[in-house]
């Protein structure tokens, strides 16, 4: 049979909108009367404006606009910014954050090195006088009376009034140190972006002061543009020194600051901070190998540092998402802990002792949303680990009410009584909704286009090893009958990400594969998050054998109910973690898997970064059998399957030098791969360069699988 035509109308549609990304809302701030404040882009176009719902009336307006307030210059980011964004994975630009003042008319704008303040009433905005040079993370003072930033590694402030002059408030010591911002493993690993913060009285700043004199250089090269010189940048690969981190905390008047610090040869990092109006500075802090957590609340005025709890594992913590939340009168907080083998919430009374356990394992709790201000807690569960939904937890012990329930994974964001919730669903795509006290449900409009193909994706699972794996199904939408279709498996199989949800939507390209005459196949191991601490804890100190034996059983059990899936022809291909275990599939198990793609692969975990290494895998030092064990550099010498390479030579996250690693392996055993070098990142936002590798991964696997029989 000759292969299908491919659908280079629907790719060209699917690159262009960035997977249909492009055009959706994305909420940044809620006013207390229920309004909402939200960016969006364009269908085919990166740059976001500004828009405002009034949830009472459902009217949308358009607050500012990226060429109204630059007058058609060119947004200018800085080193720093464009750092953080790889960090956050953030592909869009524009108007990205927008912040209130506490009179609720003023609106904070950071564009690019430029900041503005935007009447919501008028519409007129006015830029501030920032000074020369650069500008990182600007965050506008509670009450709207200062902006904060950072700039040359330093902390300043500027009076928001007009005419006002920008101030040095601290002074870093040498280059060696960085104040105000969060190092690489903060950002890239622990989910925590910011090293500045406001105290709730506006009347002190806390920022991070950074020693990164330990920390090796690594410097990053552009050979597709080598009249640049190559970027200097601290990264901490597993077994080397990580930044040495604390805090201070100086007057907005100016004066000497004061410097906070806790056990850091106990707890090193810094995970999280809290500065709630009422209640301690909190801060959440893990040690190198990530076997403790530790809540610290701390005395601003005299350093006293107070211990609220501590949490270990035997394997590693997970960070709890959006805990610590204080209660608004600082009696207590809550906390989520997998203590009891899945995560649950609990209420603390200030002091750190434990009140009441709010959930039980079984309720499949996952995110803390926040408080709703009438006691109670909205929270992200589901004891389907294929969904999320919403939920209300009351806080005196209650049983919690489900808030949607609609088939799909929720996320939703909250002020006082007003919820937004954004809700990938089984059916109708992405939809996202405003939710306030009073006022009936409303949509905030996207522009996004709508694809030209629906996914027809069968969810299944697959019993392997006395558990169930989830696996998705995608099948040609003309599928004949009679004939046996090569495999492809799309893979992730790593910790943190899940790949088989009822988000319909996620399935749009294997659609298109599958279109082309294959059928894709997904699957969620032991590992992956949200199915309790047994199943992510599998992979201590061997990040592969696990992954890779649930993958292949998830195949063969599906090969097995379906008889079209040829499995004597089966591809396998991902990116990042998934690339890992693409490479990995081919080496060690060349019977099942007879060709790979591998984008920016981890090729040896020894070059990849502390934070996230060493809470799996732990130091090298006191794994090196692990390591080798999980490294693709061991099994170089068993290549017999085609392998292609693509990675970008900039990745600054997994670093070029992983792929060259296993290039040099594979020449020094006699092998050969395929190898594509991008000039880009680790992500592939160019629409042109994502329509090239969607069209490099057909052309391999129709070369080596060949076409359905």
């Amino acid at each position: 049979m000759t292969a299908p035509e491919l659908n280079e109308a629907f790719l060209a549609q699917a690159a262009a909108t960035y997977n249909f990304r492009l055009g959706q809302p994305q909420p940044l701030a809620i006013t207390k009367d229920g309004a909402v404040l939200f960016s969006r882009t364009p269908a085919r176009d990166f740059a976001a404006d500004l828009f405002e719902l009034d949830a009472r009336t459902g009217a949308v307006r358009t607050l500012a606009t990226v060429s109204s307030l630059l007058g058609g210059a060119t947004e200018q980011l800085s080193e720093a910014e464009q750092a953080r964004r790889e960090r956050t994975r953030t592909a869009t630009r524009g108007i990205m954050s927008a912040q209130l003042a506490g009179d609720d008319r003023t609106v904070f704008i950071p564009l690019g090195e430029q900041v503005y303040l935007l009447d919501r009433k008028s519409g007129d905005a006015r830029a501030l006088a920032l000074g020369e040079g650069g500008v990182f993370d600007p965050r506008l003072s509670p009450d709207g009376a200062h902006v904060a930033f950072v700039r040359g590694g330093e902390v300043w402030t500027c009076a928001t009034a007009p005419g006002a002059t920008p101030q040095r408030l601290v002074e870093r010591a040498s280059a060696d140190f960085e104040l105000g911002c969060a190092e690489f493993a903060a950002q890239e690993e622990l989910s925590r972006t910011r090293g500045l913060w406001w105290s709730p009285d506006n009347r002190a700043l806390l920022f991070q002061r950074t020693d990164v004199r330990p920390v090796e250089i690594v410097y990053v090269a552009d050979p597709r543009h080598p009249s640049k010189p190559p970027v200097a940048f601290r990264y901490p690969r597993a077994g080397t020194a990580n930044a040495i981190v604390d805090l201070g905390v100086v007057s907005v008047d100016g004066g000497e600051p004061r410097w906070l610090t806790w056990d850091l040869a106990r707890w090193p990092y810094l995970a999280a901070v809290r500065w709630p109006a009422r209640g301690p500075l909190t801060l959440v802090v893990l040690d190198r190998e990530q076997y403790e957590v530790a809540l610290l609340a701390v005395d601003v005025e005299t350093g006293q540092v107070r211990t609220l709890l501590v949490e270990r594992d035997a394997a590693w913590v997970n960070l709890p998402a959006g805990a610590p939340a204080w209660l608004d009168d600082g009696s207590g907080f809550l906390w989520m802990t997998e203590a009891r083998g899945a995560w649950t919430l609990e209420l603390h009374d200030a002091s750190g002792a434990h009140q009441r356990s709010l959930t039980a394992p079984g309720f499949g709790l996952l995110e803390l949303v926040g408080l709703d201000g009438d006691g109670g807690a909205l929270v992200l569960a589901s004891d389907d680990p294929l969904e999320l939904q919403l939920w209300r937890v009351p806080l005196d012990g209650a049983a919690p009410a489900r808030l949607t329930s609609e088939p799909g994974v929720h996320a939703a964001t909250a002020s006082g009584a007003t919820i937004v919730v954004t809700s990938a669903l089984a059916v109708g795509g992405t939809v996202t909704q405003v939710r306030a006290a009073g006022a009936p449900a409303r949509t905030l409009p996207a522009v996004s286009e709508a694809p030209s193909l629906v996914p027809t994706t069968e969810l299944c699972t697959v019993e392997h090893a006395g558990v169930p794996l989830h696996v998705a199904v995608t099948r040609p939408r003309q599928l004949e009958a009679g004939r046996r279709y090569p495999v492809l498996l799309k893979v992730y199989g790593g910790p943190h990400r899940q790949f088989v949800t009822r988000a319909r939507d996620s399935y749009l390209m294997d659609q298109w594969y599958a279109d082309a005459g294959f059928i894709v196949v997904r699957c969620d191991g032991r590992g992956t998050p949200h199915r309790g601490r047994e199943w992510e804890r599998a992979t201590l100190h061997d990040l592969i054998s696990i992954p890779l034996d649930d993958q292949a059983a998830a195949l063969q059990g599906v090969g097995a109910r379906f008889p079209e899936l040829d499995l004597d022809r089966v591809g396998v291909f991902g990116w990042s973690f998934g690339g890992y275990l693409s490479a990995m599939a081919v080496l060690q198990r060349p019977e099942l898997f007879k060709a790979a793609v591998a984008g920016a692969p981890v090729t040896d975990w020894a070059l990849y970064d502390t934070a996230y290494t060493e809470r799996y895998m732990k130091l090298p030092s006191n794994n090196p059998e692990g390591y080798a064990r999980a490294s693709l550099l061991t099994y170089a010498s068993a290549l017999t399957r085609p392998l292609l390479l693509i990675h970008g030579t900039t990745d600054d996250n997994v670093h070029f030098a992983n792929t060259l690693a296993l290039i040099e392996a594979l020449y020094l055993a006699g092998k050969r791969a395929e190898v594509i070098a991008l000039s880009g990142t680790h992500m592939v936002l160019d629409p042109k360069l994502t329509l090239a590798r969607e069209r490099a991964h057909i052309e391999f696997f129709r070369q080596h699988l060949g076409a359905p029989r």
